[in-house]
Parts: structure tokens; C-alpha cells; sequence
């Protein structure tokens, strides 16, 4: 263990009395000063599927340290559930929640002098927040995913919570009744467990299992089998040989290992979000990346599996499927993963993938061969332009049009925006611009789930584009481009479109275009005022002083 981790009190001379009176009240005994303390990170709740079974996993990993030798010190930390709150004036405080869980695992790592800390975690911001932690504390960690949730049945078909949402612009477009409303909700999440497409919460568990500080296949086990509370133990036993070798964060969360990550998720299709978090997470670790690296990488990685939003499986067929191990073992085996890279294990990520065959098998086709992908290129683009010279993030695979220009149909609020799209008043070629939602703007950057959902549930997902300063779901697919920066707040140029104005996105040509020419645009900026903070007091007050781009993750410190 490090020196410098025990505080002097604890171990030196007669001074150590009475913090080891403190210990021992809550179960040190005489033998157990020397081993070393391990912080159990546990974001156990019942506010969500997503979190509900991690009490269990984390009594589990308890249990495991004791046994390998250290003493485990449990703690909570929080969750905000995205699904929950996904549409209200709540979702605000999703991504504001990933600062407040980084915290909350660094000063207590900190406060109590902790040897190792092992985080376990389910909902959206759970992970990245870990890790945001994991990078400045720099001490011996490793992340245990809570799991994913097992697909609904309705109808001969799987379902996910983005059925449910899509449920609702079905309904408004007279294409389901209500009771067919109320079975998809009803048999839409069947049980415990992070939504089930390769979503945020799926797609930042691969991420992290392709950086090296979770276990192989652990990312995409589902949370009600025993194989997770297995790996779960394992993955402490793991923790506590790094705490004796001292494998550090820093060595693993080195560039090589976000050029893995961005790969991997290009790989699996994973959610816009990772752009965000993985720029968090660099920025925490002080590893150069930029949101230019992420189109660098796109262009060279292929999407190789078929998973929901905008394909047609879920993280447990990926998972029989051979998991984020075998799409990892066929980017390396074609030069695009560093297989030098370290791991918490203390092998490297290709003495990790020995054993797993470098072609998927033949009797599946969630995860296709390097010579047959689902796409050529990665899903992720980054779209810049007049209207977000920082860069945007669009989902560009899997829509029959890459470039559609329209008049836009101008909110300053997803709420306006709703009321717009359930009275039908957005119409086929339409881009649809919703602002004010940013980082600072919002404060908090909402996931804008329920409009685009109900886009594609009337039948207009191919044929509206939609623009944001806010964020999209994991689950969000279509002519859709988030994280537009500057942000309207501080007087981006999305602050400057008018009702009716003409706006290009192309996909191909990783542009995002007001067609409005610059003399205008200056007239329009003389006039422009900031908007009065909407929240003046409290936490979304503070994120909305202190909180970056969202071309820089979003951070905020």
C-alpha cells in the first residue's frame, strides 16, 4: 500500500489511539491496522432499475476484500435516474449529478486516507462520474458495473424504455390506442438493471471496460444473473492486487486507452454522451483529447454490431454474443486498438484478449465480422460550422437522408418544443432548433428523449432534423445534432436563429449551416441580450457559474 495514503495518527506512536478507537468501532480489530482501506463506492438506490440491485453486489464486494486481505470501509453515493426524469424540469440535475458523485467519491477517498476505492454503480452518470473520481484521486480503483437490465416482451418483440417513449408519438400519430399505449409501458423494463439498448449507461460501461479499469466482460452482464455478483468479487480480489503492486488510474488512463475507448464505441454504436464523458474523464486524468480526436478515430473504425436504438439488439445478446472482449480482440487483430495499453489486472489489454478469437462466431449476427460491418465508418460525427464553430456531436448512421435543409422551428425550451411536436405542428422537412438548454443555458444540459422520440414515433424521423445545445439519450437516433457550442447562453450563434431561417445539416460533409450570411448575423448579435439565469440559488445556480463547453465535457473545475 502507499505511505502517504495512512494518516500519521493512524499510524505512528501513541497518537494513533484515537482514530483506531474510531476504526475499531465500526469492526477493525487488532490485526486489521496494517491491511489496507478500501473505500466501497456504493450507489445503491431505489430510485431506478438501474441502481436497485447494487446493495447486494456491493455487500458482495465486501466481503470479498475482507477475505483478500484489506478492510472495506462502505459508503453511499447518489443517482439521478435519466428515465425518470427524462421530459421535466428533474433531468436538469442528471448531469450536474455526475459532478456531485465525483465529488462525493474524492473527499471521502480523501477525508479517510483511503488505500483503494471500488465503485459500483448503474444509472447514466454513475460512470463517468467514478471515473472522473478514480483520475484525480490516482489511487488504486476499479469499477463494478451494476448491469444491464433484461429486454421487455410485448407482441413477439423485445422491448426497451425507449419503446415506452416512442409509445407516446405513436399514440399521437393515431398509429397505436391506448391500450397498446399502456402494455408497452407495462412489459417495457421487466426488472433490475440500466436500460438494455446500447444506451448511455451500456455504452459508458463498455468504454470502461475497453480503458481497462473494469474486468472483461463485465460491462454487458445483466444485472439478475449470478455471473455479475461473481465478477463482482473477482473484480475486488483484482483491486486489492493493484493496491499491493500500486497500479495507479494515471497509468491506465493514458491516451492509448481513450483512442481504445473511442474505438470501441464507434464499434458498438454507442450513445452521443460518450463524447462528453470521455472528455470529463481526459480532462480529470490531464490526458490531452480533443473533440476533434473523436473524428479522427471515427473515420478508421467501422460499426460492427447491431444494437438498439437504431439496430436490433440489446446489451445481453451482445454479451451470448461474445461481449465488448470480442469486439475488442477484432479491432485489434485489424490495427485500430492498442493492445500495449495497461489494465487494472496489470496485464495489457492484448494479453487480456489471448484467448478470445480474433472473428466473431458464425452462429450470430449481433456482432458482424471486420469484412462485413454494419457501417464502414463510425456512427459518431462531429459537425462543425456557423452555427457551432466549437463542434456538435451527431448520431449519423442509420437515416435514409445525410442532408436536409429547412426552415427552422425555433424553442427556447424542450417543453415548447413538446407542445409542438404533440399538436403536430412539425411538418416533413422541418429542422427543428431547441435552445437555452445547455450547459449554462439549461443549467444542466437535459437529454431531449421525449421530442425525438416522439419525432420518430409519428413518422418523421428521417425526414426532420433536429439541433441542440442540449444533450440526446442513449436512445435518441435520427437526423439529430447535440452538444452545439458555443451554446445560446453565452451567446452562441444558435442564439441568433429566427423562425422560418434556412439551416444545412450534412452528415457527409460534417456541416452544420445557418444559411444566413454574416452582415445579418452581426446585426442580430447587436440586439441579442442574455437570457436572466433561470436558477439564481442552490446547485444548478453554482453548476451553471462554474460548468465549461460541452466541447470540453462539460466540466467544473
Amino acid at each position: 500500500m502507499s505511505d502517504n495514503r495512512r494518516s500519521k495518527i493512524v499510524t505512528q506512536g501513541v497518537q494513533r489511539s484515537p482514530n483506531r478507537a474510531m476504526l475499531r468501532a465500526v469492526g477493525f480489530g487488532d490485526k486489521d491496522f496494517d491491511k489496507p482501506i478500501v473505500g466501497v463506492a456504493n450507489a445503491h438506490s431505489t430510485i431506478t432499475p438501474c441502481n436497485i440491485g447494487i446493495g447486494e453486489l456491493a455487500a458482495r464486494a465486501e466481503a470479498a476484500l475482507k477475505k483478500a486481505g484489506a478492510m472495506p470501509q462502505m459508503f453511499g453515493t447518489i443517482t439521478i435516474s435519466d428515465g425518470i426524469s427524462m421530459g421535466t424540469e428533474g433531468m436538469k440535475c442528471s448531469l450536474v449529478s455526475r459532478e456531485v458523485i465525483a465529488d462525493s467519491i474524492e473527499v471521502v477517498c480523501n477525508g479517510q486516507s483511503m488505500d483503494g476505492v471500488i465503485a459500483i454503480g448503474g444509472c447514466d452518470k454513475n460512470m463517468p462520474g467514478a471515473l472522473i473520481a478514480m483520475a484525480r484521486l490516482n489511487i488504486p480503483a476499479i469499477f463494478v458495473y451494476g448491469g444491464t437490465i433484461k429486454p421487455g416482451h410485448y407482441k413477439d418483440r423485445d422491448l426497451t424504455i425507449v419503446s415506452a417513449f416512442e409509445a407516446v408519438g405513436q399514440y399521437t400519430a393515431h398509429k397505436i390506442d391506448e391500450t397498446e399505449l399502456l402494455e408497452i409501458e407495462r412489459h417495457a423494463c421487466p426488472g433490475a438493471g440500466s436500460c438494455g439498448g446500447m444506451y448511455t449507461a451500456n455504452t459508458m460501461s463498455s468504454i470502461i471496460e475497453a480503458m481497462g479499469m473494469s474486468l472483461m466482460y463485465s460491462s454487458t452482464m445483466a444485472t439478475e444473473d449470478g455471473e455479475k455478483a461473481e465478477s463482482t468479487a473477482q473484480s475486488a480480489i483484482v483491486l486489492v492486487n493493484a493496491i499491493r503492486k500500486q497500479i495507479l488510474p494515471r497509468q491506465i488512463l493514458t491516451r492509448k486507452a481513450f483512442e481504445n475507448a473511442i474505438a470501441v464505441t464507434m464499434a458498438v454504436g454507442g450513445s452521443t454522451n460518450a463524447v462528453l464523458h470521455m472528455l470529463a474523464i481526459a480532462h480529470a486524468a490531464e490526458v490531452p483529447l480533443s473533440i476533434d480526436d473523436i473524428e479522427t478515430i471515427r473515420a478508421r473504425v467501422p460499426v460492427l454490431c447491431d444494437l438498439k436504438p437504431s439496430g436490433r439488439y440489446v446489451a445481453t445478446d451482445l454479451h451470448q454474443a461474445g461481449g465488448i472482449p470480442q469486439v475488442m480482440k477484432i479491432l485489434l487483430a485489424h490495427g485500430v486498438l492498442h493492445g500495449d495499453a495497461l489494465t487494472i489486472t496489470g496485464q495489457t489489454v492484448a494479453e487480456v484478449l489471448k484467448d478470445v478469437p480474433s472473428e466473431p462466431r458464425n452462429d450470430q449476427d449481433v456482432i458482424r465480422p471486420w469484412s462485413n460491418p454494419i457501417y464502414a465508418q463510425g456512427h459518431l460525427a462531429i459537425l462543425k460550422g456557423n452555427l457551432a464553430q466549437e463542434g456538435a456531436v451527431a448520431k449519423i448512421t442509420g437515416v435514409k437522408l445525410a442532408k436536409i435543409t429547412g426552415p427552422a422551428r425555433v424553442f427556447d425550451s424542450e417543453e415548447a418544443c413538446m407542445e409542438a411536436i404533440l399538436a403536430r405542428k412539425i411538418k416533413a422537412g422541418d429542422v427543428v432548433v431547441i435552445r437555452y438548454e445547455g450547459p449554462k443555458g439549461g443549467p444542466g444540459m437535459r437529454e431531449m428523449l421525449s421530442p425525438t422520440s416522439a419525432i420518430i414515433g409519428e413518422g418523421l424521423g428521417d425526414s426532420v432534423g433536429l439541433i441542440t445545445d442540449g444533450r440526446f439519450s442513449g436512445g435518441t437516433y435520427g437526423m439529430v445534432v447535440g452538444h452545439v457550442a458555443p451554446e445560446a447562453a453565452v451567446g452562441g450563434n444558435i442564439a441568433l436563429v429566427k423562425e422560418g431561417d434556412s439551416i444545412t445539416i450534412d452528415a457527409d460533409a460534417r456541416l452544420l449551416q445557418l444559411n444566413v450570411d454574416d452582415a445579418e448575423l452581426q446585426r442580430r448579435r447587436a440586439a441579442w441580450q442574455p437570457p436572466k439565469p433561470r436558477y439564481t440559488r442552490g446547485v444548478l445556480a453554482k453548476y451553471a457559474k462554474q460548468v465549461s463547453s460541452a466541447s470540453k465535457g462539460a466540466v467544473t473545475d
